[in-house]
């Protein structure tokens, strides 16, 4: 794996590793302060459903992180593709679901890795 996909990957696994702190810990203090539409009154209500998909991200994030533990070349790539793309399909389903802006966070970092991933 060249050194942009790693440094692509390694962002995507520390931006996943922010949204597990904030959905998971978090979600109502600073959970208000990032999600400005969300009303206040509904954090502590969906604080068990926050904390879930937190645990999904912690899971692409570790998943990310594996790849780059592995020393096989070819394996690394494989793992490394496999999870930007679970996390491109989380960002789409997101922006269709949620809000377009999740398409930008999570979306566009994954595409520009899975980009590095195929042509290197």
């Amino acid at each position: 794996m060249n050194l942009l996909s790693q440094i692509l990957i390694g962002f995507i696994a520390i931006l996943h590793l922010y949204i597990l702190w904030l959905e998971m810990f978090v979600w109502t203090t600073k959970g208000p302060k990032v999600f400005r539409t969300v009303p206040k009154e509904l954090f502590p209500k969906t604080k068990a459903m926050a904390a879930n998909q937190g645990l999904y991200n912690g899971f692409l994030a570790a998943g990310l992180i594996w790849s780059l533990c592995i020393g096989n070349i070819e394996w690394s790539k494989n793992i490394a593709i496999f999870f930007s793309v679970c996390v491109l399909v989380a960002g789409l389903y997101g922006a269709y679901s949620v809000s377009k802006r999740i398409f930008f966070v999570q979306g566009i970092p994954s595409i520009l890795a899975l980009l590095s991933l195929l042509f290197s």
